[in-house]
């Protein structure tokens, strides 16, 4: 149905046929959940610029905190391996003094 303007002729013509009540109960809810999608429908295009704009704050927000995560990682892996070198220089000495002393 493109208008409402035929939606009295539908009425009427399902008057005439004398629907018994569980059809039209049928036609009331399809007709309530029609109109609340409409209603859905209209809410959403009003409301999707401000959430939109929401939505790429929120994507920035997340990727600057992925970013800080992994610059963070990768400082601590370069300390690891820096202090591990720092381990690898110092600990081969005493264990070549050790051999020789034993």
């Amino acid at each position: 149905m493109e208008t409402v303007q035929e939606l009295i002729p539908l009425a009427k013509e399902m008057m005439a046929q004398k629907p018994n009540g569980k059809m039209m109960k049928l036609y009331v809810l399809g007709s309530v959940l029609a109109f609340v999608g409409v209603m859905i429908g209209l809410v959403e295009t009003v409301c999707s610029p401000f959430c939109a704009n929401r939505r790429l704050q929120e994507d920035e927000a997340a990727m600057a905190a992925v970013q800080a995560a992994r610059l963070q990682e990768s400082r601590r892996r370069e300390a690891l391996l820096e202090k591990s070198k720092q381990q690898e220089a110092l600990g081969g000495r005493s264990l070549s003094h050790r051999q020789h002393a034993s």
